[in-house]
């Protein structure tokens, strides 16, 4: 094992915890400074100590460098044992690489809005909300900020090619000024639904604010649409206007679908100019960093804020709509799940386009003063983004576990970790093996969190939790999260059962979505028995931790993704050789899973390499490239129930 070393950890308490058994280690490098109990000692290399692992105990590197070492456990009669979580009663203790002790947040940020009840080491118990009907992001946090503290750092982003550029909270209030006045020039008002395909630019961030201090509702999409996509969202969501990247084909596409878009007047590009599109680098520059909202007009509270696409199984994408409020309910995201420090610097791997990066790069992160680090990459490569947790000193990291996968994979032993002092995980389960090596690495245990485009972090493993490998923790005190059977009523530890939040009759929640977009049908669906339904399953150990089963439905999630089957079965329906076909998700050890698809030729129609290879690359050319399916195989009939409906756990199990 290897104990990195942090220079801050030298001057603060020792994280404690305990296990099962003995524990013999032998100092190979470095050294080793070892806490049992209240004693505490320096080992050197070739040094060695033997003691009982139910003692409180805890060590870290010191001297300058990091401590590689030996640690064998053994239980009472000598035999070899695997690590272990520790002791539940040890909840209250800090096991999870950061202190737990309280970190000094500016608080009159959030203390209009929010009441907290926390233990002596900060670790939260309780969370209120308050005054929630009058709050707006852009309003009652950037420009709070901005009026407090205006050179407090907001974010560091790094460009494609590697150029650092550090924006303050002041920046933020001017440029989303700027921005709101430049969009409410070209028409754009409270209420219009404005599309921003942004990638990580950093003008994302000015757009999202300007849009919650205007009212307008923010469509966040990912740049991989192609012209399928966009016409589709368009004219669902009655999008009047995108903000949208010069880089690739983006606006070609986005010209493909206008011909069929009635509603989209608006065309801004950001980065290289284009014939036909509105300059935004260019034009915001002539407009005031003064922004005067009409007090009777105030956008905030449960009034529309953003748009989501969401994918599901049995039609196109639906539309989750969030209030202002839904910012609000990534205060708890940050602070007890992220860790994220006031004066530290956090980093989410997200494109913008996604839900995961309002979760981990904007809203609970300036809600805690914290900054966040972007790095605006065209592709992952983990030699690219490793290098950069000590270049930038960044102190917490969220990722999906395909991106830990790639670490692990590509030497992660190689590059220094010691800035950081938290890692979370979500997205999908994490293999117990990714766990232990980022452990043998970092010290830190990461920590999963489980929660859905229509809700915040409604499950997780949060500051100061014995995370348990593979769990998704515990529900979150923001949410009434219950596990039930399809008759409603709660399961008994161990049983499987559909996860659910229930709502009090004429409550409105922070965090929860407001319902699915012209769609009322699919809203009184998921609202079906008076509560919320997540459509996943899962379990509850006798501790009260979750355990993640699957999906009621049959959502793929690969690499972070989440694809809905019948996009891409439409899009292979549409060959002329193809006469059903079927789309499933595969176990996959990097991705998670991948997408398959089971496909019935015409008659006529010979299976070959070759086809599977047509299919492949037209599936990239009519939707966005990550849904096309890494697995085509092809039968002679898709298995059936009686009813006629696809047994998709049969060919899942193929």
């Amino acid at each position: 094992m290897t104990a990195p070393y942090s220079e801050a950890a030298q001057n603060e308490k020792i994280p404690l915890s305990s296990h099962r058994g003995t524990e013999f280690d032998f100092i190979i490098s470095g050294a080793l400074k070892v806490q049992l109990g209240t004693h505490t000692e320096i080992l050197h290399k070739g040094d060695s100590i033997y003691y009982n692992s139910e003692t409180l105990h805890g060590m870290i590197a010191t001297e300058g460098a990091p401590c590689e070492f030996l640690a064998v456990l053994t239980d009472n009669n000598g035999d070899a044992l695997f690590y272990e979580q520790p002791r539940e009663s040890e909840t209250n203790t800090d096991v999870s690489g950061a202190a737990a002790s309280k970190k000094q947040y500016p608080n009159y940020i959030c203390e209009d809005f929010v009441n907290l009840t926390e233990d002596s080491k900060g670790n939260l118990l309780k969370i209120a909300f308050k005054n929630e009907d009058k709050f707006n992001f852009g309003f009652d946090v950037v420009d709070k900020i901005a009026a407090m503290e205006p050179e407090r750092l907001a974010m560091l982003h790094v460009d494609v090619n590697k150029k650092p550029r550090k924006f303050t909270f002041g920046d933020i209030k001017n440029y989303s000024n700027k921005t709101a006045n430049y969009l409410k020039a070209l028409g754009i008002k409270k209420g219009d639904r404005v599309m921003l395909v942004l990638k990580r630019h950093y003008q994302f961030w000015f757009c999202m604010v300007a849009l919650h201090k205007m009212g307008a509702v923010a469509i966040p999409a990912t740049n991989q649409l192609v012209e399928h996509d966009f016409t589709y969202r368009f004219n669902a969501a009655g999008v009047s206007a995108i903000i949208a990247t010069a880089d690739g084909d983006v606006a070609k596409y986005v010209e493909e679908a206008e011909k069929y878009s009635p509603t989209l007047k608006t065309k801004i590009i950001v980065g290289a100019g284009r014939e036909g599109w509105l300059d935004y680098n260019k034009e915001i520059e002539s407009f005031s960093d003064e922004y005067a909202c009409d007090p009777a007009d105030r956008p905030e509270g449960f009034q529309p804020a953003v748009m989501f696409f969401t994918s599901g199984t049995t039609g196109y994408p639906k539309i989750a709509v969030h209030a202002h409020t839904y910012a609000l309910g990534h205060f708890i995201t940050a602070r007890y799940w992220h860790s994220v420090a006031p004066d530290g610097l956090h980093f989410t791997i997200s494109d913008t386009g996604w839900g995961k990066a309002l979760w981990g790069k904007l809203y609970g992160q300036w809600l805690s003063g914290g900054a966040v680090f972007v790095y605006d990459f065209d592709r992952f490569k983990s030699e690219d983004i490793l290098p950069m947790f000590k270049e930038y000193n960044i102190t917490t990291f969220c990722a999906p576990p395909t991106m830990y996968r790639f670490f692990i994979k590509d030497n992660l032993e190689a590059y220094d970790l010691s800035s950081l002092k938290y890692a979370c995980v979500a997205g999908e389960a994490l293999n117990p093996e990714v766990f232990q090596r980022f452990y043998d690495k970092t010290g830190l245990k990461i920590m999963e969190g489980f929660g859905q485009t229509e809700t915040t972090l409604t499950v997780g493993n949060f500051t100061g939790m014995n995370p348990k490998v593979g769990s998704m923790g515990k529900p979150s005190p923001m949410y009434n999260v219950d596990i039930v059977n399809p008759e409603g009523e709660t399961v008994k530890p161990g049983d499987v059962g559909e996860i659910i939040l229930r709502v009090p009759e004429g409550k409105r929640q922070v965090g929860l979505f407001l319902g699915y977009y012209n769609n009322p049908e699919e809203t009184a669906k998921a609202w079906e028995g008076g509560y919320y339904h997540t459509g996943d399953t899962a379990w509850r150990d006798e501790d009260g931790y979750f355990w993640y089963v699957g999906r009621t439905d049959d959502l793929i999630k690969s690499s972070g993704y989440r694809i809905g089957p019948f996009e891409i079965e439409s899009v292979i329906m549409e060959l002329p050789y193809v006469l059903e076909c079927a789309v499933t998700g595969v176990p996959d050890p990097i991705r998670g899973q991948v997408v398959k698809a089971t496909i019935v030729l015409v008659k006529g129609t010979e299976a070959s390499d070759e086809l599977k290879k047509e299919i492949q690359n037209y599936v990239k050319q009519q939707t966005a490239p990550y849904k096309y399916p890494r697995v085509v195989d092809f039968v002679e009939e898709l298995p059936k129930t009686i009813s006629g409906k696809i047994k998709r756990t049969e060919l899942r199990g193929n």
